[in-house]
Formats: C-alpha cells, sequence, structure tokens
C-alpha cells in the first residue's frame, strides 16, 4: 500500500506543480493575508509572537484548503475518479497519497509564508529552529490528514466546497492552537510552560485524524453509504 500510495502522491505533485492552480492560489492567498495583517499595526510598534503565530498558521489554514480542492479537482475533471476505483488500488493508498501530496504542498508554501511573517510582521526565529521544524511537522500532519479525508466531499461541486471549509476548521482549532502557542514561543524567545502539553495535544489529534482518516475514507471517496 506503501508503494501505491508513493506513485498517488508522485503523480499528484508532478500535476499540481506543472499546471494545477492550488499550490499557486494557497501561495498568493496566504502572503495577502499576512500582508493586510500587517497593516493593522501601529507605525513602530511589532506585532507580538502569538499574534505573528496565529497569522501564519490561518494563512496555512486558508491555503490548505485551496490545496486539497486542486488535489481532488485533478482526477474529478479528467473523470479518473472512476478510473481510481476500477483499479486494485485500495481507497487507503488513495487517502495516504493524498495525505502525502497535501502534506508538501503545504510545506512549499510555508517556506514562503515564514519569510513573509519575518518581513511584513517584523519576526525573527529567537527560539529553537527544531522545536519550531518539529512544530511545523507535526501540526501539518494534522492539517493533511484531515484534509485529505475532507476533501473528497468536495469532488468539484461548489456547494460541497463550501462545506468542506465549514466542517474543516472547527475539526482544526486543537492543532491550530498548540501551532500558534508553540510559534509564539519561537518568534519572541520564550517558551511558554506549557509548550508540552499543547505538543501532546498535536500528537493527540494527529493520532484522531490519521486514524479517521484511514476508517472513513473509503466511504466517502467511493459514496457508500
Amino acid at each position: 500500500m506503501l508503494r501505491r500510495a508513493g506513485f498517488i502522491a508522485a503523480k499528484d505533485l508532478r500535476l499540481s506543480v506543472g499546471g494545477g492552480q492550488g499550490l499557486v492560489q494557497a501561495m498568493l492567498l496566504g502572503l495577502l493575508l499576512i500582508f493586510l495583517f500587517s497593516l493593522s499595526r501601529p507605525t513602530g510598534e511589532l506585532v507580538s509572537g502569538q499574534a505573528a503565530g496565529a497569522i501564519f498558521w490561518l494563512a496555512s489554514a486558508f491555503g490548505l484548503v485551496l490545496v486539497f480542492n486542486d488535489l481532488f479537482s485533478l482526477e474529478e475533471g479528467q473523470g479518473c475518479r472512476l478510473g481510481l476505483l476500477s483499479s486494485p488500488v485500495p481507497e487507503h493508498a488513495v487517502w495516504l497519497g493524498k495525505g502525502l501530496a497535501g502534506f508538501a504542498l503545504l510545506v512549499i508554501s510555508q517556506a514562503v509564508f515564514l519569510p513573509a511573517a519575518a518581513v511584513f510582521l517584523g519576526q525573527d526565529i529567537q527560539g529553537s529552529w527544531g522545536v519550531l521544524i518539529l512544530a511545523l511537522i507535526g501540526v501539518d500532519w494534522g492539517l493533511a490528514a484531515l484534509g485529505a479525508l475532507l476533501g473528497a466531499l468536495a469532488q468539484g461541486q461548489g456547494a460541497r466546497e463550501s462545506l468542506f471549509s465549514v466542517i474543516l476548521f472547527p475539526l482544526l482549532l486543537p492543532v491550530l492552537l498548540g501551532g500558534i502557542r508553540i510559534f509564539a514561543g519561537v518568534f519572541s524567545g520564550d517558551a511558554a510552560s506549557d509548550q508540552g502539553l499543547w505538543a501532546g495535544i498535536i500528537v493527540a489529534f494527529d493520532a484522531v485524524f490519521t486514524a479517521a482518516g484511514a476508517f472513513l475514507f473509503p466511504f466517502l471517496y467511493t459514496g457508500e453509504e
């Protein structure tokens, strides 16, 4: 299954980077959000580390919606979903492949958002880079695992795409709050006393989202009751 998931992830990345619009739209929307929020700070004052972390993860969350809408619409537009369902590839491999591709595209987007936060929000990495990278990986996997599950709801229909956003954001709140708290400490250099607690919450919800995705995705993707 891992091998087939890798093939699907590689295919999605090639199509998204080569001809898809999700990655470009996610980057542009994220940069626009960061820039607009930077205009709200008074002249000569810096944005707090916690506010900067919230803006960074808000940009990432909106980018996530665009990335997964694009990943699933690539197959819907070409009528390839029925081909996948008719092939011997298990639905779990499709979910994992979509999740890995979305994870990679989200990381690429954040490689643009992080310098933008430094420039427009006046932030600097004063804490541990190791903590930042681990928090980034942990939160991003939770976002990607849930995005790959709920992305199957969109499948090219406008109403379902709206439903995707409405359902996704409330479920992501625990991992997003954990990312915001940890990033606040990394930006300010003052590690929060509850940093370990938030890291545990992120890991716990990653496990929940992964288990839910592996179990529920076949029903959502195939349309079975």
